[in-house]
């Protein structure tokens, strides 16, 4: 099955068509007849769509469910198929492609598509481990806080989102740090694996790396993230520009966020907990998901089945 969010950023029509006929048609390599493949196809219309498909096609016993759009679409597939034996089968559609990337794919969903024909002909699909917050799945972070209040005010401007791309996102989280988001008291606790600090502003939660991209440029902020190891909390302890400015520039020269008074850095965490009285924000994998008082997070080995695309 390819689920298709036809409003993600890339995805136009001429391009689900080619990745259709692509996905259909198996490996072309001349040696042999190629192998075909029934394809159905099904697009998302609104949240949530897409893991009640993708919860179909495991349910009905479908060997790969590709999710074709953005991270968000990523995710609910993920969701949909987690603890199943259909494999995940991933093409980037939206404007950053974060998981695509980390695996290795381009980030052009027609030159992705060939790579990942010839890793489901050669049924490279091993099992990776997810995180999980409050029975949600991710793939590769959950933003709580700041970052999270960056992500709703791209959101409030998602028609933008196709055309702007990396600048809404630098004009978002700007206008954020200047006037919406309170910087003058902490917003949630984090407790669990790694003891316990009540003054937490802004946390990440890797199940990979890197966090995101700018451009061509990867945010490092831990290499100790991967789909192979348990998860990894990062959270900030100040909102000062000076200190944000200073951590995220250094994870753009890659090996990771440097140590700092600032932040608080966890390793091979298995369960954390963020919490308030007050509601706070919280994203997963790009999406936000509103405000809450109360995260729960664990890591959840072998959760999904994913193809892993050829080298190329």
């Amino acid at each position: 099955m390819l689920i298709v969010n036809s409003f993600a950023s890339s995805v136009t029509a001429r391009n689900t068509v080619v990745v259709h006929r692509r996905l259909g048609e198996g490996v072309l390599d001349g040696s042999s007849s190629p192998r075909r493949h029934d394809v159905e196809i099904v697009e998302t219309n609104r949240r949530g769509h897409a893991t009640r498909f993708a919860h179909d096609a495991a349910r009905r016993g479908l060997d790969v469910v590709i999710g074709y759009g953005g991270d968000g679409t990523l995710n609910e597939v993920a969701t949909g198929i987690a603890g199943s034996d259909t494999a995940l089968g991933v093409l980037p559609g939206g404007s950053t492609n974060v998981f695509a990337r980390t695996i290795g794919l381009p980030n052009d969903p027609v030159v992705a598509v060939e790579r990942l024909v010839a890793g489901i002909d050669a049924r490279d699909f091993r099992s990776i481990g997810l995180g999980q917050v409050n029975g949600r799945y991710f793939c590769f972070h959950a933003g709580v806080g700041f970052d999270a209040a960056v992500v709703q005010a791209v959101e409030r401007h998602g028609s933008l989102k196709r055309w702007l791309g990396h600048p809404l996102f630098i004009s978002s989280a700007l206008s954020t740090w200047a006037r919406g988001y309170d910087r003058t008291r902490p917003h949630f606790s984090v407790s669990g694996d790694g003891g316990h600090l009540d003054d937490g502003y802004f946390t990440i939660v890797l199940n990979t790396n890197p966090y995101t991209y700018l451009g061509n440029r990867p945010l490092d902020l831990s290499p100790h993230a991967e789909l192979d190891q348990r998860l990894v909390a990062i959270t900030f302890t100040t909102l000062r520009a000076r200190a944000l400015v200073a951590s995220l520039a250094g994870a753009l020269r890659g090996g990771g966020v440097r140590p700092a008074p600032h932040l608080d850095v966890r390793t091979d965490v298995e369960h954390l907990v963020v919490a308030h009285d007050e509601p706070f924000p919280y994203q997963l994998d790009g999406d936000a998901l509103g405000s809450t008082d109360r995260l729960e997070f664990t890591h959840v080995p072998d959760a999904v089945r994913l193809v892993f695309p050829s080298a190329g």
